[in-house]
């Protein structure tokens, strides 16, 4: 397998191309100053990480906006940090804010002249289209939890990617190598659906798995690099050889 077999790239967002750990932990700042916290970023990322999930579980067709303020309401209550309302609509405003990543506008930019580019997020469209403009690329397709109705690892996520890349792109599975940091939302509902997957290992050398879950068996990756540069740096290579 070869990177140069495929057709088209799918990508998760946040977390691979967007700093989404960096983003949320400088949002929960009012939060651990107005109860004088002793939180460290990986505990709190932990905590984000479970909370999360839970909510999304649950709440499968809650806009990722207001899904992020009911996490942080839970937050609070699980801190026993009392805060007022607006501190988590603020919370779940705050996708805008979160950086990308510095390679990631450079290697997309160079990764279009090869590729078709695909989002496949777990945000809504509006916080995506505020991050979409930090990463200086037009996408070919961008399917949201917004679209779906359900939250990944959901199968209906992929389902649905898989579905509209045929209608709408006019391409197969066999084109498809989804490209993710998050081995619990992506890697493991992506191996299931049958996708050749490239892991962007944003946290490599860092102990834990920040804030998303670590999935009960870890899935196998095709192709695993540390960062979108290294991906692109790759292809160059294999394009030469």
């Amino acid at each position: 397998m070869k990177l140069t077999d495929f057709k088209v790239l799918t990508f998760d967002c946040y977390g691979t191309l967007i700093d989404w750990e960096t983003g949320i932990w400088n949002a929960l700042q009012p939060l651990i100053s107005a109860g004088q916290l002793k939180l460290d970023r990986e505990e709190a990322l932990a905590r984000f990480g479970t909370l999360e999930t839970e909510l999304e579980e649950a709440g499968p067709s809650l806009r990722y906006s207001t899904l992020l303020a009911a996490v942080h309401a839970r937050l609070a209550k699980d801190l026993g940090v009392h805060i007022h309302a607006d501190l988590n609509e603020r919370f779940g405003g705050s996708v805008p804010d979160w950086p990308a990543f510095p390679d990631s506008a450079e290697a997309l930019a160079y990764l279009k002249r090869h590729y078709k580019l695909v989002i496949l997020s777990n945000v809504d469209r509006t916080s995506f289209a505020a991050s979409n403009r930090k990463l200086g690329v037009t996408f070919d397709a961008i399917y949201t939890a917004e679209d779906i109705g359900s939250y990944k690892p959901d199968p209906r996520n992929f389902a649905h990617l898989l579905a509209h890349l045929d209608t709408d792109l006019g391409l197969k599975p066999g084109d498809v190598l989804h490209t993710a940091q998050s081995l619990f939302h992506d890697h493991v509902p992506a191996e299931r659906a049958g996708l050749a997957r490239a892991w962007i290992d944003r946290r490599f050398g860092m102990a834990g798995s920040g804030a998303t879950q670590i999935p009960a068996n870890q899935p196998k990756v095709d192709f695993h690099f540390k960062s979108m540069v290294e991906l692109a740096e790759a292809h160059r290579r294999a394009t030469r050889d």
